[in-house]
């Protein structure tokens, strides 16, 4: 992030790891919309993240899949000992695909069907159940409980840091209270069960070094209970994901090497006296491992001039839905114009028959012409994936910009034929004549 000088006042602004003549030269091959990622950037972060927690023998990135369903980026991550948090069939099915099976899955789901446990368990995921009941349910569709298994805790009421309230937990879906947890174990243990695991996801996209440290603390302090209740003793604490990125140049990003030092911290003073020092760490993240490192590029391809000023691009809330759904802000950069004065007011709109399909609202920007390259920062997780196909959108392509400046395409774009496939009983390009 870099401080920009205007007469107006001081801007901040992130830069795009790709140049307009790049974009340029991208485009004779592949057009816009499209997703573009940037290889060096998920490798660089890929070993920070390994450094950071090398302290603990056992740690193990999982990285949540959910985020970022591609199998070339999922490759690149498992070159770093990354492995996947999956929660449902399909990304199961990903993951194994990619050749990452075994104990490099953690299959953390909910009101999960009976066949996805049974996949899960036959390429040899670890299962990370939701709920109490989940024990019987499982037992019955495998037969008998696998040797690891690891269960996901909901402490109730709201979760806060020193800088205010994070989450609330208390209306979340997800994970066992501590009664069920305690009880879950002995039940777990008495079926043979005998590595164990604790998981918990008290809150999202944190921008703050705290987070994962006080959420160590929560969990370290509950594993010794358990032992201390139960006899269980912890394999390995999951402590999930929630660590974020900072979406908007004002916010200062994350620190892993600090985050890491504070979970070292925490480790040491509570579970290494309690005689827990064997205990591995995990971290199931997506939006930290590669948010940043995507970018949706698209082309401004009209302008209008009613009650407000609008500039209307090829993209469209398909292609990144998170401004529309949440109100969420993604920085915007106007390729070629970095350094122009923001000094036309505009909604950036995609062509959607819904008013909310804006990827910014009164945003001051450079003026934008008609041609012009729009880059929309940190869109690599929950970006591509949460796409849908409203009014016919067909889902854009997604690249690779390599190390060595090449670019490599690691999904096509979406074509109608796609879109129609599923009418088996409906031969629409038949109907067309084509």
């Amino acid at each position: 992030m870099l401080e920009q000088k205007k007469g107006f006042g001081i801007e901040m602004k992130k830069v795009p790891f790709v140049t307009k003549e790049q974009i340029e030269e991208i485009v004779k091959t592949y057009p816009t919309p499209f997703y573009l990622y940037d290889e060096k950037g998920i490798r660089d972060n890929a070993k920070a993240v390994q450094e950071a927690f090398a302290w603990n023998k056992g740690f193990k990135e999982y990285f949540a899949i959910k985020a970022c369903p591609n199998p070339f980026l999922i490759q690149i991550l498992h070159e770093y000992g990354i492995g996947c948090d999956c929660s449902s069939m399909t990304e199961l099915m990903l993951s194994n695909a990619v050749g990452i099976n075994g104990q490099d899955i953690m299959f953390s789901s909910n009101d999960t069907p009976a066949e996805e446990y049974a996949y899960c368990a036959e390429i040899g995921g670890i299962i990370n159940l939701d709920d109490i009941t989940h024990i019987e349910f499982v037992e019955k569709i495998l037969g008998s409980l696998p040797e690891t298994m690891s269960c996901r805790y909901n402490p109730g009421g709201i979760f806060q840091l020193s800088n205010g309230i994070m989450d609330n937990p208390g209306d979340s879906k997800y994970g066992f209270t501590l009664e069920q947890l305690l009880e879950g174990y002995r039940i777990l243990k008495a079926k043979g069960v005998k590595n164990f695991g604790l998981h918990a996801f008290l809150a999202s996209n944190t921008v703050t070094n705290e987070y994962y440290p006080q959420l160590a603390r929560q969990l370290f302090e509950l594993a010794v209970r358990i032992k201390e209740e139960t006899g269980v003793e912890l394999a390995f604490i999951n402590l999930s994901g929630g660590v974020g990125i900072p979406y908007s140049p004002e916010q200062s990003g994350n620190d892993i090497q600090v985050i890491g030092e504070g979970v070292r911290q925490v480790y040491e003073e509570v579970l290494v006296p309690a005689g827990m020092g064997s205990v591995a760490i995990y971290t199931e993240m997506g939006r930290f491992m590669m948010g940043p490192y995507g970018v949706l590029v698209t082309k401004a391809i009209h302008e209008k001039h009613i009650h407000k000023e609008y500039i209307g691009v090829d993209a469209c809330a398909v292609n990144l839905m998170r401004p529309a759904m949440y109100g969420a802000y993604h920085h915007i950069t106007v390729l070629g114009k970095e350094d122009a004065v923001c000094d036309h007011q505009y909604d950036v709109t995609g062509s959607l028959c819904e008013n909310n399909d804006k990827f910014a609202i009164d945003r001051m920007l450079p003026q934008i012409d008609k041609g012009d390259y729009l880059v929309i920062h940190d869109a690599g997780a929950h970006g591509f994936a949460m796409g849908y196909n409203y009014n016919g959108k067909l889902k854009s392509a997604e690249l690779l910009l390599k190390e060595d400046g090449s670019v490599q395409l690691i999904r096509r774009a979406e074509t109608p034929k796609d879109y129609f496939a599923t009418f088996d009983c409906f031969n629409v390009f038949e109907k067309l004549g084509n």
